[in-house]
């Protein structure tokens, strides 16, 4: 598979990343460890999970999807050769400092993480998501620490805005400390925030851009047509995730804008899939791109993406998707 660089830096990720909120709640531990016996065996060795995971389960199952994959390597015996990546902010626990980017929570989290993972390091560290309850210098200093025991290779973080981002680059520069080195946003074919601030700002800036959701949770496939209700078990209906997703895409405006790109890759004897996870990985400064599985056979679809070529037709129809939709309210702390 093809190798990319996170930004500037030097580490080296597959163009592929394994998205693995699925593991533990919609798909159990046996299927799981198919998937990622797939994926290795197409060098997918870039993973991303966290302590949040799995998505849409209660909390009291939240971290196992850690400890799905801290077993399977722990059997296959290939820490090595996978490039683990991991999450903290979200609450994993209930009682005080159970979440956020304070120095007391990331220590504790960070310990949860690598017991669960089975390993002593972990490749890269992200906050998933800011915190403004946390001054963003106790944060950066608490990472700080993280690498310079040896338990954190590379920091990161997501769901950040430009503005969040640009401030924690600049107090790291002050503070003459690792600042984050890449970040892990949103960015499809349906929503394309990213592109006049935060993109450029890490193009600029050199860090590494690992997006989530290439294929809007499944509603890029060309599945669903309007005026249907969501599949059981989909990212649709899945748990406390089901709402936010439905709010993020199950709209006629979309299922319009689908509809349309899809009569242009069926002509071409292509398949949605590949074809939104292809355009993302053209696009300038994208590290790597989140995929996920619920079997191992939809992987097909994601690997073929590496070799999609696009005539300007097949372009046109791309950049059409996202210029036909509404321009929607920006989320609040945004701004």
């Amino acid at each position: 598979m093809e190798k990319r660089q996170i930004g500037k830096h030097g580490l080296e990720v597959s163009a592929l990343c394994l998205g693995t909120m699925t593991f533990g709640y919609q798909i159990d531990e046996k299927v799981s460890r198919e998937i990622l016996d797939k994926a290795m065996e197409h060098r997918m060795v870039f993973m991303d999970t966290s302590d949040a995971y799995p998505l849409g389960g209660p909390i009291e199952v939240q971290g196992e999807t850690e400890s799905i994959i801290g077993r399977w390597m722990k059997d296959q015996g290939n820490r090595e050769d996978v490039v683990l990546a991991t999450k903290c902010f979200v609450p994993t626990k209930r009682g005080l400092n159970n979440k956020g980017l304070s120095r007391k929570h990331i220590m504790e989290a960070v310990e949860a993480s690598l017991r669960r993972l089975q390993t002593d390091y972990i490749d890269l560290y992200q906050s998933h998501g800011f915190d403004p309850n946390t001054p963003i210098e106790e944060t950066l200093r608490a990472f700080e620490d993280l690498v310079i025991s040896g338990k954190v290779r590379y920091l990161g973080c997501s769901n950040y805005p430009a503005w969040r981002l640009a401030d924690a680059i600049l107090k790291a520069e002050r503070l003459g400390i690792p600042g984050y080195q890449c970040i892990q946003p949103r960015y499809n074919l349906l929503y394309r925030d990213i592109e006049p601030d935060l993109l450029p700002l890490c193009i600029d800036q050199g860090l590494g851009v690992i997006v989530y959701n290439p294929l809007a949770g499944g509603f890029l496939s060309g599945k669903y047509q309007v005026g249907q209700s969501p599949e059981d078990g989909t990212r649709f209906t899945v748990g406390t995730a089901g709402e936010m997703y439905q709010a993020r895409y199950w709209h006629e405006s979309q299922f319009s804008a689908v509809e349309k790109l899809k009569e242009v890759v069926q002509s071409k004897d292509q398949n949605m899939v590949s074809i939104s996870i292809a355009w993302v990985l053209r696009q300038p400064g994208i590290s790597s791109a989140l995929i996920g599985a619920t079997r191992p056979d939809q992987l097909d679809a994601n690997l073929a993406a590496l070799d999609v070529e696009f005539d300007q037709e097949l372009l046109e129809a791309c950049e059409a998707v996202w210029w036909s939709l509404p321009r929607r309210p920006v989320a609040p702390g945004y701004r």
